[in-house]
């Protein structure tokens, strides 16, 4: 049975990403002959004003029995606007499904104006505890407020947790080669506990990995280490807050947020989200930078081909990380954050003329 793909809009700028990166998608999987559902379901603001849902039943029950997920920026704040009940769907389904691990690639890219032209690493981010913890365990987001004056932020650090996206950070790097290099980032000095906690975890992983390098560093010394030599990194392995802050830093660096995709992964779900948000204020003005939204798609399918033993879906996955690199470095069809005036679909449909899936 071919793999099942639940795609979901998002809100703002992201149906228009979202279809831009299916028209990719589509067109690499047809050239590499793999066979995959795409299955469109409504999700995020428009959801809730229709169905008083920002996650219909039918939505939740199609991830479930899907393979992957491919979802568009959605705007957190705003569900608290219409209804408080209602749930951030990222959030949701990140800790819902258990997608533990949030794969943040940067790498510089030919054609691309930015900061610095000699990175390529991974933030690996442990992705369903820290202060963004569950509101089943605390009040709100890992907030509590005893009083109007005051507000504690509450952090959650788990043995469990740690272990498992130190292993996913170790298992990367050996995958990657090249530096086989992971780079613990912490701040045990001062979070003595938690953080401690989680370095320790990471260093029993560790020797699980003799042929991987390790070092360490504190997260404001690994924010400068990043800018002044972000070519010694290869992969990051961190908590949540902390990856969340170096993966945008990190994005800076080769060209913006337009160029950061990402994938959440779990033990048997994996969801394809850009790094980057829902852009309203340039929603429905067809200039929004698809490409994030289309390496994050191909990073999804790389991973179902993994998983399935199915060299197909890999080849489609690689093809339209490739074909992002050829539009990049012809720079006739850049989107305005680049510094170019194409549209999101001449973008899109520049990327699909350059796609190059081979057969081997």
């Amino acid at each position: 049975m071919k793999p099942a793909i639940v795609v979901l809009p998002g809100d703002g700028i992201g149906p228009e990403v979202v279809a831009a990166a299916c028209s990719v998608l589509e067109m690499a999987l047809a050239k590499a002959e793999a066979g995959v559902e795409l299955l469109h379901r409504p999700i995020g603001l428009e959801a809730l004003q229709k169905v008083g849902r920002s996650i219909p039943q039918e939505t939740h029950e199609a991830i479930a029995r899907a393979d992957g997920v491919l979802l568009g920026p959605v705007t957190s704040h705003i569900y608290d606007i219409f209804d408080p009940i209602s749930a951030n769907p990222s959030a949701y389904m990140r800790k819902t499904f258990d997608l533990y691990a949030n794969v943040r690639p940067a790498r510089s890219r030919e054609g691309v104006p930015a900061l610095s032209h000699e990175v390529d690493l991974v933030v690996m981010r442990e992705n369903t505890e820290g202060f963004y913890a569950d509101r089943n365990l605390l009040d709100g987001n890992g907030e509590l407020r005893p009083n109007e004056d005051t507000v504690l932020s509450v952090r959650l650090i788990t043995r469990k947790a740690c272990l498992r996206i130190a292993r996913a950070g170790f298992e990367l790097a050996r995958a990657r080669g090249g530096k086989r290099r992971v780079s613990l980032v912490h701040k045990a000095n001062v979070l003595r506990r938690g953080d401690g906690l989680f370095l320790d975890c990471c260093r029993e992983v560790a020797r699980d990995f003799p042929e991987i390098a390790v070092n360490d560093f504190h997260i404001d010394a690994a924010a400068m280490h990043l800018v002044m030599r972000p070519a010694e990194f290869d992969v990051i392995v961190t908590t949540n807050m902390y990856g969340d802050i170096l993966s945008d830093e990190a994005a800076g660096l080769v060209g913006g947020l337009g160029l950061a995709p990402g994938l959440n992964a779990g033990d048997k779900l994996a969801m394809a989200q850009a790094v980057h948000g829902s852009a309203p204020d340039i929603a429905g003005k067809g200039i929004a930078n698809p490409a994030a939204e289309i390496l994050s798609a191909a990073m999804l399918l790389e991973w179902l081909g993994h998983r399935r033993g199915e060299a197909a879906l890999c080849r489609a996955g690689r093809a339209m990380d490739a074909a992002v690199d050829r539009t990049l470095a012809k720079a006739q069809t850049l989107t305005p954050d680049l510094g170019g005036k194409s549209s999101t679909q001449e973008f899109a449909a520049a990327v699909a003329r350059n796609l190059e899936v081979g057969h081997g």
